[in-house]
């Protein structure tokens, strides 16, 4: 099966996708593009599958450049290579040619940075902790330090688990009350005292206060387990583990 890619308009001309999890060469509870080296699937087939994410950016599998994402705020910015142990970070950037940078989710939001003009580019990974606590912001500051302008930064959110299948407890919802009162708009009721937490809008609204166009691709990783791995769904399931999509960007 071939690799399926998805790509933002807005994102050219820099090479760039979120990759689903068709293509790969993972089996079972992984089956697919599985590009988790955190995951417990053999380390040899995951190796494979970034080997085809690598070849499909034009770059070797050691210019595919990820970290050891911590959901944190985080960023790193790459000139080279990235050697063991990886940097405890859950951002990158960079205004080297022939890098791509990488992060890996599974309902978290992975968003893509691109200043063509400056030609300076970064990755996040931003869930619900990275994001409030500022990831997103830090990676537009770390690209402006290598050229970049806030109002030529365009950002896109790859997909994500949508406000539907993101159900939270009273406690989460007061903790992003307490962070800011408008942040009330992010939420639905759920079912009892359970609410629907809206983390692209949330991640959208905090690229957008930071003064950056931003806009999702509006795929949800939980409702389609075809195309999509899932942390939640596969908790949900009882299963084991989960595999980890790939979303990467390169100058």
């Amino acid at each position: 099966m071939t690799l399926e890619i998805i790509t933002a308009p807005s994102l050219t001309p820099f090479r760039h996708g979120f990759f689903t999890r068709r293509g790969g060469a993972s089996s079972g509870i992984f089956a697919g593009l599985n590009c988790g080296a955190g995951s417990s699937d053999q380390s040899e087939i995951v190796a494979i599958n970034r080997g085809r994410v690598a070849e499909a950016m034009q770059v070797t599998p050691r210019e595919l450049v990820t970290v050891n994402q911590v959901h944190s705020a985080e960023v790193v910015t790459v000139t080279g290579p990235l050697h063991d142990p990886r940097p405890r970070v859950d951002a990158l950037a960079t205004a080297t040619p022939g890098l791509a940078l990488a992060v890996l989710t599974a309902d978290c939001q992975p968003v893509l940075f691109a200043d063509a003009e400056a030609g300076v580019i970064g990755a996040a990974h931003a869930g619900w902790r990275g994001a409030r606590d500022g990831v997103l912001e830090a990676t537009i500051e770390a690209m402006v330090a290598l050229g970049a302008r806030t109002e030529r930064i365009r950002a896109v959110i790859g997909p994500t688990i949508s406000q539907a299948a993101y159900e939270v407890g009273p406690e989460f919802f007061e903790d992003f009350l307490m962070e800011d009162p408008v942040n009330a708009r992010f939420f639905i009721g759920g079912e009892g005292d359970r609410l629907l937490f809206d983390l692209p809008a949330y991640g959208l609204h905090r690229l957008r206060q930071a003064g950056v166009e931003a806009e999702w691709t509006r795929h949800c990783t939980y409702s389609d387990a075809a195309r999509f791995y899932s942390y939640r769904r596969a908790t949900h399931a009882k299963e084991a583990d989960y595999g980890r999509l790939i979303s990467t960007i390169r100058i």
